[in-house]
């Protein structure tokens, strides 16, 4: 069997059509796009273009997408920001967001001395919108930071709930929507979100490149100063390349969303139905096993597995060519274990193995019966 790769939620494949598009502007326009030659004003016009495309699919004006290297970035951007210059003194956020928001969350508190408060979640991780609508009673000036689909356990947010939320109590909200961009279809003019990140490489394009949306007129300010690029957002020479790629990868991704959609939702079922037939005291993590409530695109086990014998399932799996993971690839090497599933799990369930798998439409029927009776003879 070749090897099967079901960590996409920590990055895909790059598709062909997004090759091509970004090989050709290697070699055909390497102009610099602050440049008034003819070169420059090639690349230039690409860009545009790419952010006019992008725009088009959120639903929103072409000026409010600016391109970052990625969704920490954005994050960073955003949050730093709303408190350094919209003086912002209240944020409300999960104790299960991602650490591109939590710690720079934890910086700001420190440097500005901050107050934030964390939203109520269950057991399943779901927020408490009631808890929610308490926090926003707040007089100070408040952003809501929730991301829209967990990156570990796959929940979904109701982003249009939390955004009508803030917009009754005039509270800004920010969503890291990295895993949900390409995968879902947004209309932001019907969901009233202040700002909004996107990583190309979790939808079939490439790495470093991304972009935030920024509502018009918000007041948000440069995080990186220098030229005057992407409208004096973010200074640094565009990466042409990069751009056209995200572009690409989206037009791609939303293009083919239903289709794909039932394809990887046809792949999830199949694997949860295998798990739970074949594997006694199997359980999932957060919603992640129940496909009306968490994304199509990944499952998150908790498998019946002692302490020793976890330790080095993971390794197991990568030796028969086997590609997930424990969680968040940011965490890769880190000695600890999820945050978002300590946050859940009872210390008991703690001790066991939990494992995200994360498929896509290069993903096939005949890759998930492999893995599926490689880990049965790991763990039964």
């Amino acid at each position: 069997m070749k090897p099967v790769y079901l960590d996409n939620a920590a990055t895909t494949q790059i598709r062909d059509e997004v090759i091509y598009a970004m090989t050709d502007v290697m070699k055909h326009h390497y102009g610099n796009a602050s440049s008034t030659h003819s070169f420059g004003r090639s690349s230039k016009a690409l860009i545009e273009k790419s952010r006019k495309a992008i725009a088009s699919y959120l639903n929103v004006s072409a000026g409010e997408i600016l391109f970052t290297s990625g969704g920490t970035e954005a994050d960073n951007l955003v949050l730093r920001s709303a408190v350094r210059d919209l003086k912002v003194t209240h944020i409300i956020t999960s104790k299960i967001e991602h650490h591109a928001v939590l710690h720079t969350i934890e910086q700001l508190e420190k440097e500005y001395n901050i107050s934030v408060s964390f939203i109520n979640i269950d057991s399943k991780g779901d927020i408490d919108y009631a808890h929610l609508e308490v926090l926003l009673q707040n007089t100070n000036k408040t952003l809501v930071s929730l991301m829209h689909v967990n990156n570990e356990i796959g929940n979904i947010l109701d982003i249009k709930c939390v955004a009508n939320l803030c917009k009754a109590n005039h509270a800004l909200f920010h969503s890291d929507t990295v895993q949900s961009i390409g995968h879902f279809a947004l209309n932001l003019q019907e969901i009233p979100i202040d700002f909004l990140v996107a990583s190309a490489h979790k939808f079939h394009g490439p790495k470093g490149v991304g972009f935030v949306f920024i509502r018009k007129n918000s007041g948000l300010k440069p995080l990186i100063f220098g030229g005057e690029q992407e409208r004096g957002f973010r200074a640094g020479t565009e990466s042409v390349h990069n751009i056209v790629g995200i572009e690409e990868a989206l037009k791609t991704a939303y293009s083919n969303l239903d289709t794909e959609r039932q394809y990887i939702q046809e792949l999830k079922q199949h694997f949860i139905d295998r798990l739970k037939t074949e594997i006694p005291n199997v359980s999932f993590n957060g919603y992640s096993g129940d496909l009306q409530k968490s994304t199509y695109t990944l499952v998150n086990v908790c498998l019946p597995v002692s302490a020793e014998k976890s330790t080095m399932l993971l390794f197991q799996l990568d030796l028969k060519g086997i590609a997930c993971s424990k969680g968040s690839a940011c965490q890769s090497g880190s000695i600890q274990s999820s945050h978002v599933l300590a946050e859940l799990l009872t210390d008991e369930d703690l001790q066991k193995p939990s494992i995200r798998f994360s498929f896509s439409s290069y993903n096939t029927k005949e890759e998930i019966d492999y893995v599926l009776n490689e880990l049965k003879k790991l763990i039964v």
